[in-house]
């Protein structure tokens, strides 16, 4: 007799059949442009109209795709009309970064990631990649769950960072906290609440920045896993930043990698 998969076991291979057939639709020149250029990415459709295909020819013929040339006023992805795709749309498989302690793993003192907690507006997220970039971050990490997933909007938000920048999604957040302690990182959460300012952190060891939406902030679970808790202090009392600018705000703060 057949023995009965437990129901765990057969919810994760449904999940991992799930996210294997899971395909994201990029749009926009540049969005387009770095992943036709990424080795990493898995490509399997693309749409342009003729003056797209003209502004792309070079990474079009180096992709090795053939392109699906389509009229500007029925553009033949299947995306929102209301998206500014400047004439090309990709359709990819989301990217893997693979596991997180080979993507963390310090590599000196100034070693920096960050975590984001029920982030969920694309915008924000895509915004925090070409931060996180920039400064040098080795990962931007979020749950699968209440946060924003690898979409054109993200994407196109984040400017060609998305194909550059390592965005790891996890299970749980608490967990992955404590995994990258162990591994040294600082956990430092930024909450109004924070005893300190950002300014006057002092620390020798690699820092995990941890931030929250606006509004809800951290939640409760996730400022009792942090090392510590820091502000950012306005100048005004009334003034506040979003959370793609306070990623960037932090990330300068705490200093670039060496």
């Amino acid at each position: 007799m057949k023995q009965k998969k437990p129901d765990w076991v057969i919810q994760k291979e449904r999940d991992r059949r799930a996210a294997a057939a899971e395909t994201v639709w990029l749009f926009g020149i540049h969005a387009v442009r770095d992943a036709l250029s990424n080795p990493m990415r898995e490509r399997l459709r693309l749409v342009v109209t003729k003056n797209a295909a003209d502004r792309l020819a070079e990474d079009i013929a180096k992709s090795g795709m053939t392109p699906e040339i389509s009229d500007p006023r029925k553009f033949a992805a299947p995306i929102d009309p209301q998206s500014v795709h400047q004439g090309a749309a990709l359709e990819v498989k989301p990217l893997d970064w693979g596991n997180l302690t080979e993507l963390c793993a310090p590599r000196g003192q100034n070693s920096r990631v960050i975590l984001l907690d029920r982030v969920t507006d694309p915008h924000n997220v895509g915004a925090i990649l070409r931060s996180a970039e920039v400064f040098g971050a080795r990962a931007v990490i979020a749950p699968h769950r209440h946060s924003a997933p690898e979409t054109g909007a993200l994407a196109k938000t984040a400017s060609g960072s998305l194909e550059r920048q390592p965005y790891l999604r996890i299970r749980n957040l608490a967990t992955t906290m404590e995994a990258l302690r162990e591994m040294g990182y600082l956990m430092v959460g930024l909450d109004a609440t924070g005893e300190t300012t950002l300014g006057d952190l002092e620390t020798d060891q690699p820092i995990a920045l941890v931030m929250g939406a606006e509004g809800p902030g951290l939640r409760d679970k996730t400022k009792e896993t942090c090392d510590t808790l820091v502000r950012v202090d306005p100048a005004n009392e009334f003034a506040s930043l979003n959370v793609s600018n306070a990623a960037a705000v932090s990330l300068y703060a705490v200093g670039r990698p060496s």
